[in-house]
């Protein structure tokens, strides 16, 4: 719709929703101020150059007022009637992901591979949106699908990961504010106490058999070494000793950033040995030779069909077999070393002092863990 713009006009327009508003200046064709739902209101400039019209934002109100609007509007239309081309508009979220993850993410973040999962499986409804365009209302519409769909837990990890990435987006001043700033969580975040059965187990590592590399085989490693998915996947045939039977995470892949051996238990060993390498590749999970194995989700689905519940993630497999060796009688100090926890019993002063690395009982602990494993 057209109308006079003035301050007063500016001030009290509303838009009668359930869609956005645009009003166009009658004084100034071309410039306009966008109402959304909320009540955010955004200048705009439509600028037509070499046979094609852009769109420019201007800024909001009312931290840019009316005069300053559209003295900004008429500087633009005029260099588009002398031919020059309008600044570029800001890029959608799905231009922004691929620039985040890999200027910010992947550089300082050793949980990057899960980042991006989130960023471009969850928020694909927003792709297409201009970063500077998506509201609040907006991002609530698909937290709110995700929770629908029986997935509160990544409704919560979602959002988290979209907030990094806003935040990453003010500070280069590709938007003017972060429209989720304190944003709380769709539900409430409450601890994992999920441990699967032995029927569950023995189900779960015969259909892991049958997947094969390298979902099934990356599921088998998960619940026989308990260390974490990212480790696993990013493991490295480098970071392998077959002749001592350990691998060892370095610092900089540990999510506490402890070094850490891993004894492996003659399954696992036998599990590597028959897994396929790629020319040239140092990863003992990958695709493409290049990066970790990613996209676990239609493999999860199969999955889940063989072991008959879906009640359950990859991290639940640590959780299992931490349980699982205090049941069948490892000292509860020794799965902390397994686990490479810095808090528990070993902490404090104690971890200070006691610098024996365990190394054998941890050995003891999973073989005898790989062994329980084998007779489900």
């Amino acid at each position: 719709m057209k109308q006079k713009l003035t301050s007063r006009y500016i001030e009290t327009v509303k838009a009668p929703g359930p869609k956005r508003l645009e009003v166009y200046d009658q004084l100034l064709p071309g410039f306009g101020v966008r109402v959304s739902t909320t009540g955010r209101k955004t200048w705009f400039c439509s600028a037509r150059t070499n046979g094609r019209t852009q769109r420019v934002k201007i800024g909001t109100y009312p931290a840019v007022g009316l005069a300053d609007a559209r003295e900004r509007a008429q500087s633009i239309l005029h260099d588009a009637q002398l031919g020059i081309t309008p600044p570029e508009k800001c890029e959608t979220l799905g231009e922004t992901i691929p620039m985040f993850i890999a200027i910010y993410a992947k550089p300082r973040n050793k949980g990057w591979l899960e980042q991006q999962r989130l960023l471009t499986q969850k928020w694909v409804p927003l792709f297409k949106s201009p970063l500077d365009e998506i509201s609040r209302p907006d991002v609530v519409r698909v937290l709110d699908a995700i929770v629908a769909s029986g997935t509160p837990g990544r409704a919560n990890h979602a959002l988290s990961a979209l907030k990094k990435l806003m935040n990453w987006a003010l500070d280069r001043g590709m938007i003017e504010v972060n429209p989720i700033a304190g944003l709380k969580p769709p539900t409430k975040p409450r601890a994992r106490d999920r441990v699967l059965t032995d029927g569950e187990l023995a189900r779960l590592m015969d259909a892991a058999k049958r997947e094969g590399y390298p979902f099934g085989t990356i599921a088998q490693v998960l619940l026989l070494t308990a260390q974490r998915r990212g480790e696993v996947s990013g493991m490295k045939w480098s970071s392998i000793d077959f002749e001592t039977g350990v691998w060892t995470i370095p610092r900089e892949n540990a999510k506490n950033g402890l070094a850490h051996d891993v004894p492996l238990s003659v399954s696992v060993l036998d599990l590597l040995r028959s897994v396929p390498r790629f020319v040239g590749s140092d990863y003992v999970f990958t695709t493409t030779g290049k990066t970790p194995v990613s996209g676990y989700g239609r493999a999860k689905d199969r999955l889940d069909d063989a072991v008959g519940t879906e009640g359950w993630w990859y991290h639940d497999l640590r959780r299992t077999a931490a349980s699982g060796m205090a049941r069948i009688g490892v000292s509860p100090h020794v799965i902390e070393k397994v686990l490479n926890h810095k808090s528990g019993i070993i902490s404090g002063v104690a971890a200070i002092y006691n610098r024996y690395s365990y190394s054998l009982e941890k050995k003891s602990a999973l073989e005898q863990w790989g062994e329980y494993i084998a007779k489900l």
